[in-house]
């Protein structure tokens, strides 16, 4: 059984370091099953949001020495969704949590990427 978990690792581990490879076979895959090319996008960065949040705590771990990176990340995702929610609660008088999970987790994809290509090109030109 740790044969298959330590796979499972190694195989996020790989698909994380380049989370361009995810994105991309997830929306390849989309498209050749017929998804719109919108909705094949979205897949994609909700796929990829999962790499980026590994990577990204991994580097932030790297350059500040801190295992606080993750939660740093969640921090961050709560405080948006608290933000959100109450924009939504005072725009329509009710909060819908699925919208907010989901706007939250594509906002993420995209500060994540931010993230990434920072943390990945201050790794590469100034290694720790």
């Amino acid at each position: 059984m740790s044969w298959l978990w330590n796979n499972i690792v190694y195989l996020y581990a790989g698909l994380a370091t380049i989370p361009v490879v995810p994105f991309l076979v997830v929306y390849l895959l989309g498209r050749t099953r017929g998804m719109e090319r919108n909705k094949s996008i979205r897949l994609s960065m909700d796929v990829t949001t999962a790499f980026l949040l590994g990577i990204v705590a991994t580097l932030l771990k790297e350059r500040f020495g801190s295992n606080l990176g993750f939660y740093f990340i969640v921090l961050i995702m709560l405080i948006g969704a608290g933000l959100i929610g109450n924009a939504q609660n005072r725009i329509r008088g009710k909060v819908d949590t699925a919208r907010i999970i989901r706007a939250v987790w594509r906002l993420s994809f995209f500060a994540m990427s931010f993230m990434y290509l920072v943390l990945m090109s201050l790794r590469l030109i100034a290694p720790v």
